[in-house]
């Protein structure tokens, strides 16, 4: 069998960079493709705003999944300076340790977010007339939330070893199945949101067992021996330095998103829909971004296991320079295209007017982006995670929830209009200066780092 794994301590970097980061932009494209193909069924053939119950639920469900998501990027991080070190025995520890802890995060995940939907919805201040629907996605997504958390661990454990291009297939497969189960459940059987929950849960069970079922059939370190699984204490706590800063950024800044979208909620169930509609779109801009970021993680990850951090440091150089690249050219076809887009998501004029608010205001500082998610990437690769955690907490929680009170404070002030186009604008800042923020802190601690502070000798490209 050809090996799918990639050593990155040798050869190309632009070449490393490239064939690892475009099979997971086009996997990530798929994955968001099949949440806009969600978003555009329940739009067009959906009841009247189950746009706006399936898409506002967006903060809540990214709320879980972060949290448990952190351990795969402790695992993707920890499995990569292994690799690149060539630890075979290493590697199989992690490996076995990664599953079985996934496994058991999968119950506790299931259960806590059957707790938390109902309380969530009512923090957002949901508006009435989609509650009801927007709680029906979010216990039945989450009584199936396992095969996402198992998927993506698993697709983690590939891409630490240098393999983008297995997942991928299993996301394309994963797009397909569920695009058809949309049609089929909401213009056939007339499911609603029910349906469109049901879709996207039967998709991302079936790419669980894909993924698990090419690990077991792998007969290198990183494959899955069943006999073999048990969580080795030295191993869970290195995934667990890791992977628990990000748990907690990522958790924290869904949870805070929670009460942007009570802000959003204030301009009524259009502003809602709007709000998601632009938001599938948003998701797609980020795509070369957060490809080239989980590159970074992986390229520096390999590098610095194997004592080379001067070729690290230079593959941080290619990725912000290619992510800046990809963002300004999507994000100007956005600004051309935005009427378009947002037709092929909904064909309610109201919603239609407030995502090109939303696109128009914010989309200008998308290049922000590229420096504080690249430069964050390259330090989980070293490791150091607990960085950009508290950057991004600062950044995307605690500034951005301190900006959107002093701009309700001007509302009851009397300075701006309530639900005026000066408050609907500065609301909508808040993402944007958030990034900001973010990006200043990062450049800076990045230069700071061992890494950027490393000697550089002349390498190969």
């Amino acid at each position: 069998m050809a090996r799918k794994d990639v050593d990155m301590t040798r050869g190309s970097i632009l070449r490393h960079y490239i064939s690892f980061a475009a099979p997971l932009a086009v996997g990530l494209l798929f994955q968001q493709l099949y949440n806009a193909v969600d978003a555009a069924v329940i739009g067009n053939f959906g009841p009247p705003n189950a746009l706006g119950a399936v898409t506002s639920t967006g903060s809540i469900v990214n709320m879980l999944i972060g949290i448990f998501n952190g351990l795969s990027l402790g695992t993707g991080v920890v499995l990569s300076q292994a690799y690149g070190a060539h630890d075979e025995k290493r590697v199989s520890k992690i490996v076995h340790t990664t599953i079985l802890s996934t496994l058991i995060l999968c119950v506790i995940a299931t259960m806590l977010g059957l707790l938390i939907a109902r309380p969530a919805l009512a923090l957002m201040n949901t508006p009435a007339e989609i509650v009801g629907m927007s709680e029906t996605y979010l216990m039945t997504y989450f009584a199936g939330i396992s095969g996402l958390l198992i998927y993506n661990m698993g697709s983690a454990i590939l891409r630490a070893v240098g393999d983008s291009r297995r997942p991928l297939y299993f996301l394309i497969f994963s797009a397909v199945v569920n695009t058809i189960l949309d049609l089929l459940f909401v213009i056939v059987f007339d499911m609603g949101v029910l349906g469109v929950a049901l879709a996207t849960i039967i998709a991302q069970g079936l790419s669980a067992v894909l993924v698990v079922y090419v690990l077991i059939r792998e007969k290198s370190a990183y494959g899955l021996r069943i006999p073999e699984l048990r969580i080795d204490g030295r191993e869970f706590k290195s995934i667990f330095n890791i992977g628990l800063p990000s748990s907690i950024q990522q958790g924290l800044t869904s949870f805070s998103n929670v009460f942007v979208m009570a802000y959003v909620n204030d301009f009524g169930a259009d502003a809602t829909s709007g709000w998601g509609a632009y938001n599938k779109l948003d998701m797609f801009l980020m795509v070369p971004v957060m490809a080239l970021a989980q590159a970074s993680t992986t390229f520096v990850g390999q590098n610095w296991g194997a004592r080379q951090a001067d070729r690290a440091k230079k593959g941080v150089r290619y990725g912000v320079l290619m992510s800046l690249g990809c963002l300004m050219i999507m994000a100007v076809a956005m600004l051309i295209f935005t009427e378009p887009l947002l037709r092929l998501i909904t064909k309610n004029p109201g919603e239609i007017d407030f995502g090109k608010r939303f696109i128009r205001i914010i989309t200008p500082f998308y290049v922000t982006i590229c420096f504080n998610q690249m430069y964050a990437g390259a330090l989980r690769g070293i490791g150091s995670a607990r960085t950009p955690m508290f950057i991004f907490l600062g950044s995307f929680v605690a500034f951005r929830q301190l900006y959107l009170a002093c701009v309700r404070g001007l509302v009851s002030w009397g300075v701006i209009g309530h639900l005026s186009d000066p408050h609907f604008f500065l609301m909508s800042l808040a993402f944007p200066m958030g990034w900001m923020l973010a990006s200043a802190l990062l450049i800076i601690f990045y230069r700071r780092s061992k890494l950027y502070r490393a000697e550089i000798d002349a390498v190969g490209l």
